[in-house]
């Protein structure tokens, strides 16, 4: 093969992976804001709609693992995922068939199983691509990151004025720009795939992997207070929706482009001290949203989300590539999802209601405090792969 051969190559896989990223976020952008307004016009009480939306951390206890070990026993990771993101279109579908909250429970259950997979599958084939081929995992994922808000935006501004019943069509239409997008993903399963028969108990075992889910799920599940009432505190403190809309899109954007430098950052600093650096932004970040609601200091914090949670992110789905066996390396994102981002954030979720109807602003000040945790597992495991 060429060299130019090779970098056409290396071109083609980065945009088919990266597509697929804009369409599964499209998916995201779509549905996290706008799924609730459908729900509640199916005639769901609020309480109601915050049970079913809370279900999706904790079925990735169950689909997140379950898919991930089935790539890794295979060796077909591209398959799975294919398999999977048509799964979640197809249980989407029964939405349309389901009314009343048992009905919408129980579709719930099945899509969440589906959809909440998807990313470690996906990461596991970029990183797997990442280290084949020479791919950027994080230009690669910031596609997913810029899709993310043009849905949402563009979303809103199509259903301003329109029936809420149309929310439903166009997140089936994500999902089956989604499965057109993993059809079109590069192969899986290249030659030294060593397909694995080890169960999670292998992964458990491995050195320092507890104490890494214990350090990027404190720092991640630290955004669980802002994801539920930080509209509602803004609002509370007089900033009008707009305002408040610029405060989400300062995140996402710095996000991006932390995606963009951050393989410079993890030659500098090794995903666990991007797991430290993400912390200490952490501790900073929730401690200025308690302290002020003063708008320069929030556009500041708000840039903080660069570090919180992408560079959280980065740390943690580098630490896996690098640090875990290569034949579960699709099993250990998909436990990383399913602990961290699954119970560890489902808990955060379901204590941060009681803890701002207690503490108000002051409940940033817990999140600071899961920061400092999230630090303190991170310096450990930073010890503890230096010996």
């Amino acid at each position: 093969m060429t060299a130019s051969a090779s970098a056409a190559e290396r071109r083609s896989i980065a945009l088919r992976l990266s597509f697929f990223y804009v369409a599964f976020f499209l998916f995201v952008g779509v549905g996290l804001p706008f799924w609730p307004a459908w729900l509640s016009a199916r005639g769901l009480s609020a309480a109601e709609i915050g049970f079913l939306l809370s279900l999706a951390p904790w079925m990735k206890l169950v689909g997140n693992p379950a898919a991930t070990r089935l790539a890794d026993a295979t060796g077909r990771t591209r398959q799975v995922l294919v398999a999977v993101s048509f799964s979640g279109m197809a249980f989407y579908l029964l939405f349309a068939l389901a009314h009343g909250f048992w009905p919408l429970l129980a579709v719930t259950v099945l899509a969440s199983l589906s959809t909440g997979a998807l990313t470690p599958l996906a990461d596991a084939l970029t990183l797997r691509a990442a280290t084949s081929h020479g791919i950027d995992y994080g230009r690669v994922r910031l596609w997913g990151s810029l899709s993310f808000i043009l849905a949402g935006a563009g979303a809103g501004w199509y259903l301003a004025g329109r029936s809420p019943d149309l929310i439903l069509s166009l997140v089936l239409l994500t999902l089956a720009t989604t499965v057109a997008a993993a059809m079109l993903l590069p192969d899986s399963a290249p030659a030294a795939h060593r397909v694995s028969t080890a169960g999670w108990g292998r992964l458990l075992r491995e050195p320092g992997f507890l104490l890494f889910i214990l350090a990027a799920g404190l720092i991640q599940s630290s955004h669980a207070v802002l994801y539920g009432f930080g509209t509602i505190h803004w609002l509370a403190a007089g900033y009008d929706k707009d305002t408040i809309g610029l405060l989400w899109a300062v995140g996402v954007v710095v996000e991006v482009v932390l995606f963009a430098a951050g393989r410079r950052l993890l030659l500098q600093i090794g995903p666990v001290g991007l797991l430290l650096v993400g912390g200490v932004a952490g501790i900073l970040r929730w401690t200025l949203t308690g302290l002020t609601s003063a708008l320069p200091v929030l556009f500041v914090v708000q840039a903080l989300h660069g570090l919180t949670f992408g560079g959280t992110h980065l740390g943690a789905v580098h630490y896996i590539a690098r640090r875990m066996p290569p034949g579960l390396a699709v099993s250990a994102q998909g436990l990383y999802g399913a602990l961290s981002q699954g119970a560890v954030f489902g808990l955060a979720m379901l204590a941060a209601g009681a803890l701002y109807d207690a503490l108000a602003g002051s409940a940033f000040f817990v999140m600071a405090g899961m920061c400092v945790a999230g630090c303190a597992a991170a310096l450990a495991l930073l010890r503890g792969n230096r010996r």
